[in-house]
């Protein structure tokens, strides 16, 4: 399972792709004037004409082509080069055999430019080393200059894929770490709002209650229960600042093996995520782990189930409870009680994840699918 790319990255490439529609037409021109002005060149004229009329209609099919990430298919790039290097090799048939300049001349940086924007150094690098040796292999004398002119095709292509995956790369963190300190203003809002309101009611409610006795008493002692764990609910999330490092998430869920009746297995080596993956994966187990306490019984046994890929970490939450009722969490949304959906099932599809839920007369379990970044931790 390979994670899509994350909507900044493909807002680089949309951008990129849109420069390379300007350029297009530049080295066209450029490609046009020169080969009117070489004319006098071609052994064959009315072939030339065609290949310059073929340059001049792909230039267009290409700039509306490449302008939808849906249309960038690989059947496009593979067209888009071939159509370079067929160019580059007629140009012998059309010229003649000591010919010096290729039809296409600067003209093939568009298909260059865009393997080395869509498949980043390596595309850059594979359709460098194509367009090269296309030219090289046309030619009855190599001089320096042809040599220096196919070595600028590969490096360019590569360097220029690199750098088209740094600002993806860039670009995607930015989009992370600004979701991040907006998570983190909304928590900081959220919890003053509940310690002004909801807090302070269940406090009141608490000490009415021990006061009133009876039934009263126990309603406080429930409030009582609930303002602790909201307190704590808060502070935990206090306690973790937003962070661009990684976080060993195997031991951040071992922790939850504190918590009575919950077991927790994980690989037998470091897990590490991004900080805010780590911390959105834990919040979410406890999520869990808060519905089995409340709908199953304190005490109701639990399991945690971490496994690591190179690509992506999988976590499963399970019980043997009574299962979810049919249409108990449509019921609870409508009634805007929104725990699974904005604590369990939102947290996941921030991170750009995916979580299925399984219940019956055996229990219930959530799945979660969440991709990790590549380069980040151990190898699994």
């Amino acid at each position: 399972m390979s994670p899509s790319p994350s909507p900044a990255a493909i807002a680089v490439e949309n951008r990129l792709f849109g420069a390379l529609a300007v350029l297009r037409v530049v080295v066209l021109v450029n490609a046009v004037g020169l080969n009117i002005y070489r004319r006098g060149n071609f052994d064959h004229p009315v072939a030339a004409v065609v290949c310059v009329a073929v340059m001049v209609l792909w230039t267009g099919v290409a700039i509306w082509a490449y302008r939808s990430p849906r249309r960038r298919t690989a059947l496009l790039l593979v067209a888009d080069l071939a159509l370079a290097v067929a160019l580059i090799l007629l140009t012998v048939e059309v010229k003649g055999a000591d010919f010096r300049a290729t039809i296409p001349g600067s003209w093939i940086i568009g298909a260059l430019l865009a393997w080395s924007a869509h498949y980043r150094w390596r595309g850059g690098l594979i359709a460098g080393v194509a367009l090269a040796a296309a030219d090289l292999s046309r030619r009855q004398e190599l001089h320096q200059s042809d040599y220096g002119n196919a070595f600028l095709l590969v490096l360019s292509g590569t360097i220029v894929g690199f750098l088209c995956a740094s600002l993806q790369q860039m670009a995607a963190e930015r989009e992370v770490a600004e979701r991040a300190a907006a998570m983190a203003t909304e928590r900081v809002r959220l919890a003053r709002a509940v310690h002004d309101g909801v807090l302070q009611v269940l406090a009141l409610v608490q000490r009415r209650g021990r006061e009133l006795g009876g039934e009263a008493a126990e309603l406080g002692e429930l409030a009582g229960e609930q303002e602790r764990e909201l307190r704590r609910l808060i502070q935990a999330q206090d306690s973790v600042a937003p962070s661009n490092g990684t976080v060993n998430v195997t031991a951040e869920l071992a922790r939850l093996e504190r918590l009575p009746g919950v077991t927790v297995s994980t690989p037998g080596f470091p897990v590490d995520l991004p900080a805010l993956t780590a911390r959105e994966l834990v919040a979410t187990a406890r999520a869990c782990l808060d519905n089995v306490k409340r709908h199953v019984g304190a005490d109701a046994p639990a399991w945690v189930l971490l496994q690591a890929y190179p690509d992506r970490v999988e976590l499963s939450v399970r019980d043997e409870g009574p299962g979810v009722p049919a249409g108990r969490l449509e019921a609870a949304a409508a009634e805007g009680r929104l725990g699974v959906s904005e604590s369990i099932r939102s947290r996941i599809t921030d991170l750009g994840g995916t979580a299925e839920l399984s219940t019956g007369s055996f229990g219930t379990e959530w799945e979660f699918v969440v991709p990790r970044e590549r380069g980040l931790g151990s190898s699994a």
